[in-house]
Parts: structure tokens; sequence; C-alpha cells
């Protein structure tokens, strides 16, 4: 995926200074993928050690379902269809009763006025934020509320760029995380909806793996095992995500596996 930091980079930079920003964007994006591979592959910081399995499990669900409660007030309220849309993606990770109650009743605390998000992401990272993969899997929980109402409002996206820098994430992934959300969403919508393939879930499979539809074949199939490494649900619990949240990362992993059975099969490849 050596082309996401310059996609990612012209989008921002087209939009914040046309297409003199675009380039300049897109060469900043350049030295972004130089250093992608190695800050993908980074390891934990050594005080993971510190914080227990249980501790870290804990954390991360309390802080997934507060901090979405709160991006979802960043327009001023919270709408009938985002507390539904909130239920939804419970429903997809398919939560037991307690675990659903305790959500919700999390989602309730980080709507308040009072909710202290900075403190909160503070205490995430504490526990964390040592680990890319988690900071990886908490990002797409929270963009999951935002791209399943459709475009993202502008106070949404504030809200989220200041998730993003809290736990070292920059602008610019956070587009590639988008990208890649969107056409994983899309793709996995296609599959379920019709068992006839068309001429556009193609498209959508070459964005689910975040690659162009030029790219060769070994660019695609690395593309592929680096989303599939980062979403494998065993190493992602290991890691520290509860085991409730299990089959959400599980959903995951079968829309990139999808997209790329689907490349695959048109390709020829091995």
């Amino acid at each position: 995926m050596a082309w996401i930091g310059k996609l990612g980079g012209g989008v921002l930079g087209y939009m914040a200074g046309g297409p003199v920003g675009a380039a300049v964007g897109a060469l900043l994006g350049h030295q972004f993928d130089r250093g992608l591979s190695n800050f993908d592959s980074a390891s934990v910081f050594q005080d993971r050690a510190r914080v227990s399995g249980a501790e870290r499990q804990q954390a991360f669900f309390e802080a997934t379902f507060r901090v979405m409660g709160h991006l979802a007030k960043a327009d001023g309220r919270v709408s009938e269809a985002e507390i539904q849309t909130a239920r939804g993606i419970m429903h997809r990770m398919r939560l037991h009763p307690e675990a659903v109650r305790r959500a919700i009743e999390l989602f309730t605390a980080g709507k308040q006025p009072g909710f202290r998000l900075d403190q909160q992401l503070a205490e995430f990272a504490n526990a964390c934020g040592r680990d890319r993969a988690l900071v990886r899997a908490f990002l797409e929980f929270q963009m999951d509320l935002v791209l399943s109402k459709g475009n993202i409002k502008p106070s949404e996206r504030e809200v989220l760029w200041r998730i993003a820098a809290r736990l070292g994430v920059s602008r610019v992934e956070l587009v590639q995380l988008e990208a890649v959300l969107r056409a994983q969403h899309s793709f996995g919508e296609q599959r379920h909806a019709n068992a006839a393939q068309r001429p556009g879930d193609l498209a959508q499979a070459y964005r689910a793996l975040g690659v162009e539809s030029g790219a060769t074949d070994r660019e695609i199939k690395i593309a592929y095992r680096r989303l599939m490494n980062q979403h494998h649900p065993d190493k992602l619990v290991s890691r520290g995500l509860p085991d409730s949240m299990l089959e959400a990362a599980k959903e995951r992993t079968r829309e990139i596996r999808s997209a790329y059975e689907l490349i695959k099969e048109r390709r020829g490849l091995k």
C-alpha cells in the first residue's frame, strides 16, 4: 500500500489549498509511505507488561463506548437514528445481554456535558495505546459509528481528528483508514445484498484492500496479508481486545477475505 500516504496527503492538501496544496500533501504523504511499514511493525513499548490482559480488555471496552457516545453528540445532540446506529453496532458485535447493558451505560456517560474526552483517551492510551493494532481497532469502531450514518459531519471529523491526535495517529493515516473502511463496508453490503457479483464489486474489492486496480499481484498479496494480520481475531484478543468484541473482528476479516477472493478469482491468482 505504498500509495496510501500520497493519496491521503493529496486529498487533505487539495481540501486545504487546491492543486498546489494537493501537490504538497502528496509529497508529505510520500514521506509517510516510506515510514509506514516500520510504523506498523513497531513493537509494543516496554512498559506494556505493567498492564494485565484483563485490564487492557476492560479499558478497551469502556473507552470504546464512552468515546462513541461523545462522538455521537459531536453535533450538539444525539438523534434517535444515532442511538439505533450504536445499538446496531452492539448487535453486530453480538454482545451478550450483560455486555449490551454495560455498553449502553458507557455510551450514555459519554454523551454527558461533563464527559472528559482527553482524560478518557489518556486512560485508554496508558492501557492500550502502546499497541498500534489495538489503537487501530479502537479507531475503526469509532469510525463505524459515523460511517454507518453516511457522510461525516465537520463537527464529527474534528472529534475524530482530536481522538487520533491523542493516540498518536496522523490525519493522513486517519484518511487512509476511512477510505479502506468505506470500501469494506460497501463491499460487505454488496456481498450480503446479492449473491451475483456486479462489475462494480471488483472496484470496491480493490479499495477494500487499500490498493489500486493497477497494483501488481505481489502488492495485492502483501496488502491482503497485512490487513489480515492487523485484524486477526485471536491476535487482537491476545493483545487486549475484549472477548465480547471478537465477532466484530471476525466479520472484518470475512469482508477482507471476500474482497481478496474476488480479486484472486478475476486475476487467476494462485
